[in-house]
C-alpha cells in the first residue's frame, strides 16, 4: 500500500477541486479527481421562459459567461428555425473571441506559470524600469518584514525547481504585471460588442443586440493591436522559453490521448466552415464528431439518476449520500471512451483536419522551434503550447473579422418561440467543448442540460472504473517530496481546470 495524499483545494483554479493520489516509490499510482460543490443550474432553469437560459447559463462562470450565453443561443436557434445574420455571426465571433484571448493570458501568467517562475528573482533586478523597481522595493520590504506575508500572491506555494536564468524570470514577471492590463483590455474589448463583462447582456438567439457602430469598430482595431503585440513579444515567447526549460513535462502529464472537438468560430453564416474544426482524434487518427455518440455515468458521481444517458435524455438527482460517489461531476465519454477537451484538443483536431495548412503551419513551425512532434503535445508542457498558439490565432483572425462587420448593418434576426421543442448547441469554450441540450415544452423548458469542459476533463470513473482525463494524466507523475506536491499540481493546471462550471 502505497502513501496517500490528499491536495484540496488545488489553488490557482477556477473553483474547488480536490485530488487524492496515492503515491508508491515517488511516482503515483493511483488518483481521484474531485468536484467539491453542487450548484444546480439545470434545475433552476426547468419551467423557465427559454429567452432566460443564455442570461441564467452565463451565471455558470464568471472567467467564460459568453461560451454558455453562445451555446444556449445555438441550442435556442436550432429550436426556433433562426440563424444570426453576417454581422450577428462576426459579433458573436469576436465576443468570443475577445474572451478566449483574456482567459488564455489569465490561465498562463497568474494561475499556471507561477510553479515555474523564481518570483523572488525581482529582488536582482537591476535596470530603470519603474513597474519593476516597485515591485523589487515592495518584495524586499516584505521578505525583511517579520509580520507581512510573504510575497502574496506569488508565495506560499509548493517549493520547487523554477527557471534558472534570472534574466528569463525578470521578464517573465514583467510579463505578469502586464498580463494583467491586457486582460482588461480583452474584457474592454469585448464589452464593446457584449454589452459589459462578464455576463454579456447582448448575447440572443438570433444574433447580437448590439448596434455597430465605425466608432466600436475603430475602439476595437486599437485594442486588438495592443492585444496581439503582447501574444506576439510575450505570451508565446514566454510560453515557449518555460517548456523549454522543463523539458521533462513533454513525458509528464499525458492523457487518455483520445482528442474531442466540437468545432468554434462559424466563418460562413450557415456553420458550415469553423476556424476550428469540429473532430476526434483517437490513436493518432482524426475523424469525424457524431454527437449522438455522447454518454454520461453517473456510478461515482453524486447523483441518483440513471447512468449512461445520453445528454438530450440526462437527469439531475443529486445524491449526497450515494455509497461509493467521490464526485459532484459527472464522467461524459464518447463512444464510451474517455476524451480530452480544450485548446490541445482542438489544436490536434484542426492540425489532422486542417486543409488549407493556416493553423496547421503554425503549430508545425512551434514544434521546428521545440524539436517535438504532434504526439509529445500530449503532455503537461504540450497543453501550455497549444493554449498560447491558440490565443495567437484566434487574436489574428479577429484582425480579418472586425474588417468584415458591416457598420449599422443588421446584427439580429427575429423569431417566435414554439410549443414543442427541442435543439442542441455545441460550441467551445476556451476550456474545451462545451454543449447545451434544450427541450421546450408548452413554451417553457421542460428539461436543461449542460455538459460542459471540465466535466470531461476532470470526469470521476466511469461506470467500467475508466479514469478520466486529469486522473489519468497524473498516473506515473513522479512526486520528489509528499509535502510540496509541485509535480502534481503543474499537471492539473495545465488542464485549466473550471469546476465552478464543471458542477453547475
Amino acid at each position: 500500500m502505497g502513501e496517500k495524499l490528499s491536495i484540496n483545494p488545488i489553488t490557482r483554479i477556477e473553483g474547488h477541486l480536490g485530488v487524492k493520489v496515492e503515491i508508491e516509490s515517488n511516482r503515483i499510482v493511483d488518483a481521484q479527481s474531485s468536484g467539491e460543490m453542487f450548484r444546480g443550474f439545470e434545475v433552476i432553469l426547468k419551467g423557465r421562459d427559454p429567452l432566460d437560459a443564455q442570461q441564467i447559463t452565463q451565471r455558470i462562470c464568471g472567467v467564460c459567461p459568453v461560451s454558455h450565453g453562445v451555446a444556449s443561443s445555438l441550442a435556442q436557434e436550432q429550436a426556433y428555425s433562426v440563424n444570426p445574420p453576417s454581422n450577428g455571426r462576426l459579433l458573436r465571433n469576436l465576443i468570443l473571441a475577445s474572451n478566449y484571448i483574456q482567459s488564455h493570458i489569465l490561465h498562463f501568467y497568474q494561475l499556471a506559470a507561477v510553479d515555474f517562475i523564481d518570483i523572488k528573482a525581482i529582488t536582482l533586478y537591476q535596470g530603470n524600469d519603474p513597474l519593476l523597481n516597485g515591485l523589487k522595493s515592495w518584495a524586499e520590504q516584505q521578505i525583511s518584514s517579520t509580520t507581512a506575508f510573504p510575497l502574496a500572491p506569488f508565495l506560499p506555494r509548493y517549493p520547487g525547481q523554477y527557471l534558472e536564468s534570472a534574466e528569463l524570470n525578470i521578464l517573465a514577471i514583467k510579463h505578469y504585471l502586464e498580463a494583467l492590463d491586457m486582460r482588461r483590455q480583452a474584457h474592454k474589448a469585448c464589452a464593446l460588442f457584449a454589452g459589459k463583462m462578464p455576463h454579456a447582456a447582448t448575447l440572443i438567439p438570433g444574433g447580437v443586440t448590439e448596434r455597430v457602430t465605425v466608432s466600436k469598430i475603430v475602439a476595437f482595431q486599437e485594442i486588438l493591436k495592443q492585444l496581439r503585440i503582447f501574444i506576439d513579444n510575450a505570451y508565446l515567447p514566454d510560453a515557449l522559453e518555460v517548456v523549454k526549460g522543463f523539458p521533462d513535462y513533454f513525458e509528464i502529464g499525458k492523457g487518455p490521448g483520445n482528442f474531442l472537438a466540437y468545432g468554434v468560430f462559424p466563418e460562413s453564416d450557415d456553420g458550415a466552415k469553423l476556424l476550428f474544426p469540429s473532430g476526434v482524434v483517437m490513436d493518432g487518427k482524426a475523424g469525424p464528431f457524431d454527437a449522438d455518440k455522447i454518454t454520461e455515468d453517473v456510478q461515482y458521481s453524486r447523483y441518483s439518476s440513471p447512468s449512461n444517458l445520453p445528454p438530450g435524455q440526462g437527469q439531475t438527482v443529486p445524491d449526497h449520500a450515494k455509497p461509493n460517489a467521490y464526485s459532484w461531476l459527472k464522467a461524459p465519454r464518447y463512444e464510451g471512451k474517455v476524451m480530452e477537451v480544450g485548446p490541445l484538443a482542438r489544436l490536434l483536431v484542426a492540425y489532422h483536419r486542417d486543409q488549407g495548412g493556416a493553423i496547421k503551419s503554425q503549430v508545425d513551425a512551434a514544434l521546428s522551434i521545440l524539436g517535438k512532434t504532434p504526439a509529445d503535445l500530449n503532455s503537461t508542457s504540450g497543453r501550455h503550447v497549444a493554449r498560447a498558439l491558440e490565443c495567437k490565432i484566434v487574436a489574428d483572425r479577429c484582425a480579418e473579422w472586425i474588417a468584415e462587420v458591416s457598420p449599422d448593418g443588421a446584427a439580429f434576426k427575429d423569431f417566435t418561440i414554439p410549443q414543442q421543442a427541442s435543439g442542441v448547441g455545441l460550441t467551445e469554450a476556451p476550456r474545451g467543448a462545451l454543449g447545451h441540450w434544450l427541450k421546450i415544452e408548452e413554451k417553457k423548458i421542460g428539461s436543461y442540460q449542460c455538459v460542459v469542459p471540465t466535466t470531461w476533463n476532470c470526469s470521476p470513473r466511469d461506470d467500467k472504473g475508466n479514469l478520466g482525463a486529469v486522473e489519468q494524466a497524473l498516473i506515473g507523475v513522479p512526486v520528489q517530496d509528499s509535502k510540496n506536491p509541485i509535480e502534481a499540481v503543474r499537471v492539473v493546471r495545465s488542464f485549466d481546470p473550471c469546476i465552478a462550471c464543471a458542477v453547475h
